[in-house]
C-alpha cells in the first residue's frame, strides 16, 4: 500500500511538472529570443542615425556607433551590399525585407539578425543590420531550462518525501485495522484500535468494534448455551442410560414396567436434546405458534402427576389469545421446567395462565407454596442446585427464552412464587401457525 501511494503521488507530481514545465520552457525560450531581438532593434535604430549628409555613397565617412558586447553592426546600401561595419558582404533575406520597407528579425546562419530600413527624406536609402551569436542565446535558454529541470526534480523529491510521510500516516492505521480484524478472526473479541484522525478509517474501526462486540456477545451466549446443555442434559442422560443397561443385564419381571417408563424418559430427554440443537443451529428463525392449544396439551400431561399428590392444575387461556413468534417445542420445554419446579418444590394448586401483553404473549406459572428463600438471580445461575427440572434447568430455560426473543423471570418470590415467560409477537406474513406436539409418556 505504501509503495502504491508513493508511486501515485510521484506520478501525479511528474505529470504536473511536465505539463507546466514544457510550456514554461517554451515561454522561456521565446522570452530570451524576444529580449535579444529588442536589444538588436535598439542597436540597429542607433545605427540608422549614423547616415552621413551625403548618403551612403557620399564622400563623408559612415561612423557607426559602438555596439554592445556580443553585437555586430553593419550598414547596407539599396543593392544589399555592406558599405560599413561588420557583417557578411551581401545581406540575406532580412536585408531584402528591410529594403521592402519592413523591419525584420530572423536567424541567419549562426546569428540572430535584425534589419531596420534607413530613410532619407521618406525614401529608403539603406539598411542597418544588428546581429548577435545564436549560440550565446541558446546558452542562456539552456541554462534556464537546466534551472527549471532542477526545480522540477526538487519538486519531485519534495513530493517523494511528502508521499512517504503520507503513506506512512495512511498505511499505519490500515495495518492496525487489518491486525485488529485478524485478531477478531482468531477469536479475540476484545481487539480494539486507536483512532487515527482519518474519518473513513475511524468509521471502519468503529464498525469493526461494533461487530466484535456483537460477535463476542453471540459467542458468549453460544458457549453458555452449550455449557448449560452439556451440564443439564448429558450427565443425567448418561446416568439414566447406565442404570437402564445395568437393569437390563439382570432383569426382574416386576421391573419391566419401571424399565419401560425409564426408557420413555430417555426418549423425552433425547427429544429435549434435539430441540436444543435445533435452537442452537437455527437461532435466527422466527416461528408462529398458537399458545392456547399448546398449554392445554401441557396441562393434560401434568394433571395426572399433580393429582397423584392430591393437587390440581388450573388452566386459564383467553379464547382470543394471539399467536406468538416462538418455536412451540421450545415453549413446551420452558413451561415444563416451570411446572415441574412447582411440582417438586411448591405446594397447593398450580396455576398455568396466559394473556396477551401488547403484541406479544405472557405465560405465568404459579403455585401456593410459601415461596423461594433464595435470591432470584441464583435460580438462573448455571449449576445451581435449584436449577433442575424437566430435563433442563432454569438457567437453560432462560437461555432458551432469550434465543427465541423472549424473557424468563421470577415475577414474585414469596408467597405463591410466580414465574413469568414473555414471548414476542408473531412475525408478519402468511406463515401458518405451528402447534408443537410430543408423545405422552
Amino acid at each position: 500500500m505504501r509503495r502504491r501511494i508513493v508511486r501515485a503521488m510521484l506520478a501525479v507530481t511528474a505529470i504536473a511538472v511536465v505539463l507546466f514545465g514544457v510550456p514554461l520552457g517554451y515561454a522561456a525560450a521565446r522570452f530570451y529570443r524576444s529580449r535579444e531581438v529588442a536589444l538588436l532593434q535598439r542597436e540597429a535604430a542607433r545605427a540608422t542615425g549614423a547616415l552621413p549628409p551625403g548618403g551612403l555613397h557620399g564622400l563623408d565617412p559612415i561612423d557607426l556607433p559602438s555596439p554592445s558586447d556580443g553585437v555586430s553592426l553593419a550598414m547596407y546600401d539599396t543593392r544589399g551590399f555592406r558599405v560599413a561595419g561588420t557583417g557578411p558582404r551581401r545581406g540575406g533575406t532580412p536585408i531584402q525585407r528591410a529594403l521592402a520597407g519592413h523591419s525584420s528579425d530572423a536567424r541567419d546562419a549562426e546569428d540572430l539578425v535584425v534589419a531596420v530600413p534607413v530613410h532619407d527624406e521618406e525614401a529608403i536609402v539603406g539598411v542597418a543590420r544588428a546581429a548577435s551569436s545564436w549560440d550565446a542565446i541558446e546558452s542562456r535558454i539552456h541554462r534556464a531550462w537546466l534551472a527549471m529541470g532542477a526545480l522540477g526534480l526538487l519538486a519531485v523529491g519534495v513530493a517523494a518525501l511528502v508521499a512517504i510521510a503520507e503513506a506512512r500516516r495512511l498505511a499505519s492505521p490500515v495495518l492496525a485495522l487489518a491486525d485488529t480484524a485478524e485478531r477478531l478472526g482468531d477469536g479475540d473479541f476484545s481487539a480494539r484500535m486507536d483512532r487515527s484522525g482519518i474519518v473513513e478509517l475511524d468509521q471502519a474501526a468503529e464498525s469493526l468494534e461494533r461487530t466484535a462486540t456483537s460477535l463476542g456477545e453471540l459467542v458468549q451466549r453460544e458457549r453458555a448455551f452449550a455449557a448449560d446443555a452439556s451440564h443439564q442434559l448429558s450427565t443425567p442422560l448418561t446416568s439414566l442410560r447406565y442404570t437402564l443397561e445395568a437393569a437390563l443385564l439382570d432383569p426382574v419381571p416386576d421391573d419391566r414396567d419401571a424399565l419401560t417408563r425409564a426408557l420413555v424418559e430417555v426418549d423425552r430427554l433425547q427429544a429435549t436434546i434435539q430441540t436444543l440443537l435445533a435452537v442452537n443451529r437455527d437461532g435466527a428463525r422466527r416461528s408462529t405458534t398458537e399458545v392456547g392449544p399448546l398449554l392445554r396439551e401441557i396441562a393434560s400431561e401434568w394433571e395426572p402427576r399433580l393429582a397423584a399428590q392430591r393437587r390440581s392444575l388450573q388452566l386459564a387461556v383467553p379464547p382470543d389469545l394471539p399467536p406468538c413468534g416462538a418455536e412451540g417445542s421450545v415453549i413446551r420445554q420452558i413451561v415444563n421446567v416451570l411446572v415441574e419446579n412447582a411440582h417438586d418444590h411448591g405446594a397447593g394448586t398450580v396455576s398455568l395462565r396466559s394473556r396477551a401483553a401488547g403484541t406479544g404473549v405472557v405465560i405465568e406459572v404459579e403455585d401456593e407454596g410459601d415461596g423461594i428463600d433464595r435470591a432470584a438471580g441464583d435460580l438462573f445461575e448455571r449449576r445451581s442446585t435449584r436449577a433442575r427440572g424437566h430435563g433442563i434447568g432454569l438457567s437453560l430455560a432462560r437461555s432458551l427464552a432469550a434465543a427465541e426473543g423472549g424473557r424468563l423471570l421470577l415475577q414474585r418470590a414469596a408467597p405463591h412464587p410466580t414465574f413469568l415467560l414473555a414471548l414476542p409477537a408473531a412475525p408478519p406474513g402468511p406463515a401458518d401457525p405451528v402447534e408443537a406436539t410430543v408423545s405422552s409418556p
